[in-house]
């Protein structure tokens, strides 16, 4: 087809089968939208194709892991827009979370078609409830509960029910089942037990508590969540008119991560679609991991009963892992069963070949923390971004003894779960910064002397507490200066992928992400529980804590909950691109009874063991006494038993080892020696460019304190010294032990 005049031939693009296709994490931040329809489909692979294509009538999109679903259905809805086919406006697309909803936000602008809605079921339901509210009830909508939890707490109270503080956490969970199965107090007993739930109180009382915590939301004309997805409901159900309006809206629907629906979710899906076909549904029953909240998998396995006529395309291309990583997938799942296993996806790796996952078995917990921080260390010194690896766990309360290690090791880390980039107070101040500088910076004489924008950037930040060298410490101020960190790597990414772009310019891209909620990544090993990581990807990945009773977790008792386990493991194994490690501690604490099993769920899997016993969980063979790991085993170290110092009490928190001592046996500090190392590791910390805790965290120091050390050996066995840090500072604790005054710190050779 002859080019229009003056109009420059561009080169053409790599197809799928030479590497185009690939993970969304590996992208450009700053990618050019296509110049046409036909663009938006140029990279996808043929069944990604086959999705963006099908824009009529229902479709099911089942894809496995890694295989790209949100980069096809969000080409999906761009080439129907940029085809005329679809108006922005009338595209509903909905998700369970804020940040997979900002991601497609962030996409579809990218794609040229910002115009269409990208949000969360009760996101879409509220603003839907505010809207129609006057019309259909009359007068203001109530207003929603802020801190649900106190209000159980006060419905509890008032039921004359006594709840810590997990009783109270876990009856609210309870509450908000019952509410999105759609259960209504008194038939919450019967549901309960019909669905074996395990309830964290007797259910008449719950039934009580959930009655009375109703009772108190009417009195004071307040809802919270749930309720605005049932009065959504209600209202179009009942307002014929209303879903009409609705409906001549929204025309065309778009459900990702489907196999977590609830009924309640469900009912509302039914209502916006009305008898239309237009509905594209995305999922995985492999990755069914919220059954406990009222998700099932139901929905989409039944997609093609409900919708005989439906297009159906399998995704199974795995761009994101290794060859390695993805046959521990398979293999995984190989083993399930149940419906959601019937319906597996069978996974082929797209990329090259990479190591295989290492299997490690350590004596104990601190052990195994330990060993997958030096492990975590070599990598970043390898060449590995912090921020692209993970510690991945079953709770979060085994997050303490993992921060410990990687504080020990000098390794930065992040908590999964704090506020959103963009809401932090920093961030805002910042942006607010950067704004009035674009607007009025010929009047700043922080901007004289600079002229890029990644400088313009930093001087301006500067002004917000951003610093060449992060601060001392791994409090609110190291968190602050993370945030502002982020947001300067992101002005140089977009000065490269724009070099003649403007600080307003900056700024308008900010404003952009931020209301897409499309944050940068604030550097750091993540720390996270298996269920918050879905949705998440990094080069390396530690699963730790696979032990029987955490994996499986001790009160999964039924195969359909053990089976729900197997898939949040197999979740686990997919967030890893090229690095998978999977370790277990045999006891919980230094030389504890080695009666710890591997889980089940490796077994047949993990190098010298059998897939006889996954059903039941007997426990495989062991190799010999040393941890299973391909390449060369790490030999097992045995510990004595940490005593109180004190009392003589075993210790087996992980803070009191460090201490040795229970952590309400009086101290013997000497105060003004614990000053003085801390003073001194201030200074050490700056001049290494580190946090303050990665030469010694606070407890290592008040342990220092208490001992005051006369030898190398008597410092030596101070838990969080060890050999490297001994050599490295050894001689200017022993010199502070002993009142010696250093006379300032002295530079590294």
């Amino acid at each position: 087809m002859p080019r229009p005049c003056g109009q420059r031939e561009r080169p053409p693009l790599p197809t799928w089968q030479h590497g185009c296709v690939t993970a969304a994490t590996h992208s450009s931040l700053f990618p050019q939208v296509p110049d046409s329809a036909d663009a938006v489909l140029e990279g996808l692979d043929p069944e990604q194709r086959q999705v963006a294509e099908a824009l009529h009538g229902p479709v099911c999109v089942l894809a496995g892991a890694g295989t790209g679903k949100t980069r096809a259905i969000t080409h999906r809805i761009a080439y129907g827009v940029r085809a005329g086919i679809l108006q922005p406006a009338s595209v509903l697309a909905v998700t369970f979370t804020n940040r997979a909803a900002g991601e497609m936000r962030g996409r579809l602008r990218q794609l040229g078609a910002g115009g269409v809605q990208a949000r969360t079921f009760h996101s879409a339901a509220l603003r839907q409830l505010q809207y129609f509210w006057p019309k259909a009830v009359g007068g203001d909508l109530p207003r929603l509960v802020e801190r649900k939890i106190q209000l159980v707490a006060e419905a509890a109270a008032r039921c004359r029910v006594r709840l810590d503080r997990n009783e109270l956490r876990d009856v609210t969970g309870e509450i908000e089942w019952a509410k999105v199965t759609q259960t209504v107090p008194g038939d919450y007993p019967a549901a309960a037990a019909k669905s074996g739930r395990d309830a964290p109180r007797d259910a008449a009382e719950i039934s009580q508590i959930y009655a009375m915590y109703e009772q108190l939301k009417r009195d004071r004309a307040m809802i919270d969540f749930e309720d605005v997805l049932l009065l959504t409901v209600g209202i179009l159900q009942d307002r014929h008119d209303i879903a009409d309006h609705v409906r001549s809206q929204y025309q065309h629907f778009v459900v990702d991560e489907y196999q977590d629906v609830s009924p309640l979710q469900q009912r509302l899906l039914e209502l916006w679609l009305g008898d239309r076909p237009n509905l594209c549904v995305v999922g995985d029953a492999s990755q069914t991991i919220y059954s406990f909240t009222g998700a099932t998998p139901d929905h989409l396995l039944n997609f093609r009963t409900k919708h005989p006529d439906a297009t159906v395309v399998k995704l199974v291309r795995d761009y994101r892992s290794t060859p390695q990583v993805v046959h521990l997938a398979n293999g995984l799942l190989s083993q399930a069963r149940g419906r959601a296993a019937e319906h597996r996806l069978e996974l082929i790796s797209q990329r090259e070949p990479g190591p295989e996952p290492v299997y490690t078995e350590y004596a104990d917990e601190p052990a195994e923390a330990e060993g997958t921080a030096r492990r975590i260390r070599d990598l970043v010194a390898a060449g590995v971004p912090a921020g692209e690896i993970a510690v991945l766990y079953r709770i979060n309360a085994q997050s303490e003894v993992y921060e410990q290690a990687l504080a020990d090791a000098g390794v930065p880390y992040q908590l999964r779960g704090a506020e959103r980039f963009f809401e932090r107070q920093e961030v805002r101040k910042a942006i607010n910064g950067l704004r009035s500088a674009a607007r009025f910076g010929n009047n700043d004489p922080l901007l004289d002397d600079v002229v890029d924008l990644p400088s313009q950037t930093r001087a301006v930040l500067s002004g917000n507490g951003w610093t060449t060298q992060p601060p001392a410490g791994s409090g609110a101020v190291r968190d602050q200066w993370e945030s502002l960190a982020a947001l300067v790597r992101l002005a140089e990414d977009f000065a490269r992928a724009k070099p003649t772009a403007t600080l307003s310019d900056l700024v308008a891209e900010l404003d952009e992400r931020a209301a897409a909620q499309h944050a940068p990544t604030v550097q750091g090993v993540t720390l996270a529980s298996l269920h918050s990581a879905k949705g998440l990807e990094w080069d390396a990945v530690f699963l730790v804590g696979l032990t029987e009773g955490m994996m499986p977790i001790t009160y999964a008792k039924t195969d359909e909950q053990v089976e729900e386990e197997r898939r949040l493991l197999y979740v686990g194994v997919t967030r890893a691109r090229h690095h998978l490690g999977l370790s277990w501690a045999l006891s919980r604490s230094p030389g504890g009874r080695a009666s710890r099993r591997p889980s089940r769920f490796l077994n047949g899997l993990r190098p010298g063991s059998s897939a006889s016993g996954s059903r039941g969980g007997t426990a495989a063979p062991r190799t010999g006494g040393t941890g299973t790991v391909p390449g060369g085993a790490a030999k097992r170290r045995r510990r004595s038993s940490a005593l109180c110092r004190v009392c003589g009490k075993t210790l087996t928190d992980a803070g009191e080892v460090k201490l040795m001592r229970c952590e309400d046996c009086p101290s013997d500090m000497d105060e003004a020696l614990y000053e003085r190392l801390r003073d001194w590791r201030a200074g050490q910390a700056q001049l290494l460019g580190q946090p303050a805790y990665c030469v010694f965290t606070d407890k290592t120091l008040m342990a220092i304190a208490e001992a005051a050390p006369g030898e190398a050996g008597e410092l030596a066995v101070i838990a969080g010294v060890g050999a490297r840090k001994l050599e490295r500072f050894g001689a200017d604790v022993l010199a502070l032990c002993a009142g010696q005054d250093l006379g300032g710190v002295d530079e590294e050779d």
